[in-house]
């Protein structure tokens, strides 16, 4: 799976950006999906899984209510709404695709994902 991730930029604290990522190369429809992100001289870090039949979605305690997950198979396409952004927001996101088909679970874990996008650069600032 090829993933293309965009929709990145900079933003007011408490405004809106929404990142899409473009899927090719593999049945898109066959994979939960996930974005992590990454700030300076941090560790890469779980944001936000969708199940592969976008049954179950799962969100990182500091992004849930405020960020939302969502999939168009007919666009091989995965976006993630952020809404009411933070400074602390500010990162690279990275789009993911599950290292398996079908999985019965959402995973939350980098080791769990073989297929990443380039990532997209958010900066949340005044």
């Amino acid at each position: 799976v090829q993933l293309q991730a965009s929709g990145g930029g900079l933003v007011q604290p408490g405004g809106s950006l929404r990142l899409s990522c473009a899927a090719s190369g593999r049945t898109f429809s066959n994979y939960a999906m996930a974005w992590f992100r990454q700030a300076p001289g941090m560790e890469r870090e779980f944001v936000a899984a969708i199940h592969w039949s976008a049954r179950n979605t799962q969100y990182a305690d500091s992004v849930k209510g405020r960020f939302t997950i969502s999939r168009d198979n007919a666009k091989n396409t995965v976006y993630l709404q952020m809404n009411k952004l933070k400074p602390e927001d500010t990162a690279v996101y990275y789009c993911a695709a599950d290292s398996r088909e079908f999985r019965a679970i959402v995973l939350r874990s980098v080791p769990g994902y073989s297929y990443w996008g380039q990532g997209t650069q958010v900066t949340v600032s005044s």
